[in-house]
């Protein structure tokens, strides 16, 4: 972490720890609107494949032109030489791996699945010193992510200890190799900390971990945006951010009501966010601001009054007479 710490100091950032919020982004400097405040490729990433979004990517840049598939596992596609080469040193370990994979558990490879394989090899490429690891980019940092484990769901807990098996069914290691319950634990620790990589349109293309990135809080009237060119992630400062101010980005999508982004947040990130939107819950100027973004005006044409959804059940508010 002082290693860390030096490099973010260079950056004009510091990480420090806070009661209820754990370990937060500070500047040490002054960062001026549209100013990048950090940067990070992804420590592991794998492009998306579900219903929304059924078709085959890239594996280095996630586009879906001109696929063609590793001609030795299958599994993995490429749009370019250049993508393939780019990626070549590690996917040709992992390629050995996903070989082995017989055909029906290669159906069961799903990008969260992915994800996970492509950790526990890179973690094992860093102890044997054939992949380099870096200050920003080492499995120290995923170590230090939190995985929530004790707030999760029993349900939850089982598949994630199934689909950690699984892992272990696709990686044939030995016994002295592998921790099944750390891998469950990581699996928790990706639900919290992953991000989906998406296009300049926000068109989700790919998950990646970006454990220095992750270090960075939540908070609905954000300072900062996340965005990604290609697979670096970028946090950019929104407006002025004076010397040893919190840098904050949305997790949940902000255009909603104070009771909508309260569950997003408890439901995946377990916490409840008190930034200065939240604290004002149930107050006036919350309720005319849920009213405006998810509110429905009165069928009566001179009635100012309206209905807002609270937890599901719709609330009448201002009734006409």
């Amino acid at each position: 972490m002082e290693e860390l710490q030096k490099e973010l100091n260079d950056k004009g950032l510091a990480v420090s720890t806070l009661p209820q919020k754990g370990r937060c982004l500070f500047t040490t400097r002054d960062f001026s609107p549209g100013e990048v405040i950090i940067s990070q490729i992804p420590y592991v990433a794998v492009p998306n494949k579900n219903k929304e979004s059924p078709e085959s990517k890239c594996e280095w840049c996630f586009s879906s032109n001109t696929l063609k598939a590793c001609s030795a596992c299958r599994v993995v596609w490429y749009c370019s030489s250049n993508c393939q080469k780019s990626d070549w040193k590690f996917h040709r370990v992992e390629c050995r791996t996903l070989s082995k994979v017989d055909k029906e558990r290669v159906k069961l490879l799903t990008p969260s699945v992915r994800l996970m394989v492509k950790l526990c090899i890179r973690r094992k490429l860093e102890i044997e010193k054939i992949f380099p690891a870096t200050v920003a980019d080492n499995y120290k940092h995923v170590d230090a992510l939190v995985s929530h484990m004790s707030e999760v769901e029993e349900k939850q807990l089982i598949l994630y200890a199934q689909m950690a098996n699984l892992v272990n069914l696709i990686l044939q290691w030995p016994d002295s190799e592998i921790n099944i319950k750390e891998i469950a634990e990581n699996f928790s620790k990706l639900a919290c900390n992953a991000h989906t990589i998406c296009d300049s349109e926000l068109r989700p293309l790919g998950t990646g971990l970006y454990p220095v990135i992750s270090i960075i809080n939540h908070s609905c009237l954000p300072n900062s945006v996340l965005v990604f060119e290609e697979r670096l992630a970028v946090v950019r400062a929104m407006q002025n951010i004076p010397k040893g101010a919190e840098v904050t980005i949305s997790y949940v999508e902000i255009a909603g009501s104070t009771i909508t982004r309260q569950k997003s947040l408890k439901e995946q990130y377990f916490f409840t966010c008190s930034c200065s939107r939240c604290i004002k819950l149930g107050q006036s100027e919350d309720i005319q601001e849920s009213a405006i973004l998810e509110g429905y005006r009165c069928k009566e044409s001179e009635c100012d009054g309206f209905l807002l959804r609270d937890s599901g059940t719709p609330l009448l508010l201002n009734l006409c007479a």
